[in-house]
């Protein structure tokens, strides 16, 4: 199933990337940010419902000066979060960085503003990695309607949320290392989308579905020396 997702990444088609049991147990809509269309921003916030954020390489992020949210907020404020804070995860704190619209957008909240700001972000993160010259903060303006997510530095080694899997697969699909994803909620329990319902979603609608156990299992063949 491994193969199936990272071919469909590569494609630029929507996947569902499930975490863990033992985490948040949630699903989410995942596909390369390079390749985002509005059409695909509308799906995610209809039958996902969820935060629509994308996540980068934390090379890329560290080169374009993408702080962690909760360090910028130590500063200015005691509401920042601190290690501990988050139930599922008490070794780590969130990997929010900043909140971005691209400067040619209008709202920003639209799915044409967002699919232009996330593909942008994707540009700059291939150009950072790259050696290219970057401009992101001339390209973009904060508080914007698109979260950037900073992956942990050492990826799955260090933290093993969506952010570090989704980034993970990116590399091992051979593609920028820029992912957006969006939870999948339900609607009637107002909780997360169950395992099982977002499994009969993928069916129905012919998309690959992976689960987190499957992509640590691939990363670990993908980066053993």
């Amino acid at each position: 199933m491994i193969d199936e997702a990272l071919t469909a990444l590569r494609q630029g088609k929507i996947i569902l990337l499930y975490d863990f049991d033992e985490r948040e147990r949630e699903t989410d809509f995942a596909i390369r940010s390079d390749m985002v269309r509005p059409a695909d921003i509308a799906l995610m916030r209809k039958d996902g419902g969820g935060l629509i954020c994308t996540a980068i390489h934390p090379d890329a992020a560290a080169r374009l000066r993408l702080p962690f949210a909760s360090d910028v907020l130590q500063s200015c404020s005691g509401i920042a979060e601190t290690i501990g804070d988050i139930p599922y995860d008490r070794k780590n704190h969130s990997s929010f960085s900043l909140w971005v619209n691209h400067r040619d957008t209008f709202t920003g909240i639209t799915d044409n503003d967002r699919a232009l700001t996330i593909t942008a972000i994707a540009d700059q993160v291939k150009r950072s990695l790259n050696g290219g010259g970057c401009d992101f903060y001339g390209r973009f303006r904060s508080p914007g309607h698109v979260a950037i997510l900073r992956a942990a530095d050492g990826l799955l080694s260090r933290r093993r949320g969506q952010t570090e899997l989704s980034v993970a697969m990116a590399i091992m699909a051979g593609i920028t290392p820029a992912v957006t994803v969006c939870e999948m909620l339900d609607d009637r329990s107002g909780l997360a989308l169950s395992k099982k319902d977002a499994q009969e979603y993928a069916r129905n609608h012919r998309l690959v579905f992976v689960e987190g156990d499957d992509v640590l299992e691939a990363w670990d063949r993908y980066s053993s020396p």
